[in-house]
């Protein structure tokens, strides 16, 4: 066995599939891979959750969330994984998982658009937060931290006619693990959403294995295929002398957002051109940036932070920026309670900018490590904690329009 850069091991088994063991203060993971078209270390990470239900974490380095990422390889990996969804029956309904892959759904349907040329196509997320729009459909995630999701009605005319007559639906999420969400969210869209025949499954990484796969594949109401970069299997044993795990508070207080959320950035619905607006922000940033000297080397790099369920604009702004020369790295904020060690070397807990009380993190941001730090957000200026402003030496860039 060869010690792994996590305090894992690894060896490869007599068909050539990678196993490893990495040890968590909350029990030992066991994970096998089976195939992958990136290496698995350059993929993922591993780090223990503050969660009684589930006491592991696959940390992705390419997901840009926990782990600060250069925009160019978040977006290689929504490319690669949009080439694998093939030719559907259309209209094709997208939905991205909020929070942790909303970026990721985002990107993986404009890549879809851009290598398909498709206009039937629609994008949704699902949220947590309570608008006053007919919604469309809910569903449970159960081994989540915040479990409750929400799929509005798209607000566009064109585009809930689009919806309404879908044939085919793409499910984003970082990563599948047992299946149950994807089982779960699929039976609600047909109960839903009768006319939809054809279910593509699209993660990063897929642990389920072929056993988990085939008892997925089996309890869909519809025809379902799965795609990913990495196909793989796990086991968990949890600590025997684990001591309780305290949970912060992770759930809403359940009004309406409408006030602190004016924007449709996904929630109710984009369609394939909706991305041509907000180009003066980015030039003039850049300008701004570059006539300060900032983002031109390696010693300073620049980082842009989404926040929560706002996160495709912030990374198209670090992407723009990366494109223009600048060397810059994305990540976004996160409810999602993880405990320090292993993938995680740095936390900041803060305030949630949606009036929910919420604790709120970001992963991995050291204000020493960036020449400069902005802070993006659909909520307006008053509502984000001055604690992860002033820990981060952070400035703001508000969407609030």
């Amino acid at each position: 066995m060869i010690p792994s850069h996590n305090g894992g091991q690894k060896m490869l088994t007599a068909s050539g599939n990678e196993e490893r063991q990495i040890f968590l203060p909350t029990g030992l993971l066991r994970i096998r891979v089976d195939n992958t078209q990136l290496p698995m270390d350059d993929l993922v990470d591993f780090a223990a959750r503050q969660n009684p239900k589930r006491g592991f974490l696959f940390v992705s380095k390419v997901l840009g969330k926990h782990i600060p990422v250069a925009p160019s390889v978040i977006r290689d990996i929504h490319s690669r994984l949009a080439a694998q969804i093939g030719n559907l029956p259309g209209p094709i309904l997208f939905i991205g998982m909020a929070e942790t892959a909303i970026t990721l759904g985002h990107g993986v349907f404009d890549e879809f658009v851009r290598q398909s040329g498709r206009d039937d196509v629609l994008f949704l997320h699902s949220t947590r937060y309570r608008l006053r729009r007919p919604i469309a459909f809910e569903f449970r995630e159960e081994h989540s931290h915040a479990s409750d999701h929400i799929i509005y009605e798209p607000e566009d005319p064109d585009l809930n006619l689009l919806f309404k007559q879908a044939r085919s639906v793409v499910l984003i999420d970082d990563e599948a693990s047992t299946g149950n969400t994807l089982v779960n969210l699929v039976k609600g869209i047909k109960s839903a959403m009768p006319r939809i025949d054809n279910a593509v499954s699209v993660v990063i990484t897929d642990w389920r294995g072929p056993e988990r796969t085939a008892e997925s594949l089996a309890a869909m109401p519809i025809a379902t295929k799965s795609v990913a970069i990495l196909h793989g299997e796990f086991a968990f044993t949890p600590a025997p002398d684990l001591a309780a795990v305290h949970m912060p508070k992770v759930v809403g207080n359940g009004q309406f957002k409408d006030a602190l959320i004016r924007s449709n950035h996904g929630r109710l619905g984009l369609g394939h051109a909706n991305h041509t607006h907000g180009h003066f922000l980015w030039n003039a940033l850049f300008e701004r940036l570059a006539a300060a000297g900032h983002g031109l080397s390696e010693e300073s790099k620049i980082l842009i932070l989404g926040t929560g369920e706002f996160a495709y604009r912030p990374f198209m702004l670090a992407e723009n920026l990366e494109q223009r020369g600048l060397v810059v790295r994305y990540q976004s904020t996160t409810r999602s309670p993880i405990k320090e060690g292993l993938a995680i070397q740095a936390k900041l807990t803060f305030s949630d900018n949606y009036g929910d009380d919420i604790p709120n993190f970001i992963y991995n941001a050291r204000a020493e490590d960036y020449a400069s730090i902005f802070v993006c957000h659909e909520t307006p200026a008053s509502t984000i904690d001055e604690r992860l402003l002033s820990e981060l030496r952070a400035e703001q860039l508000e969407f609030y329009i």
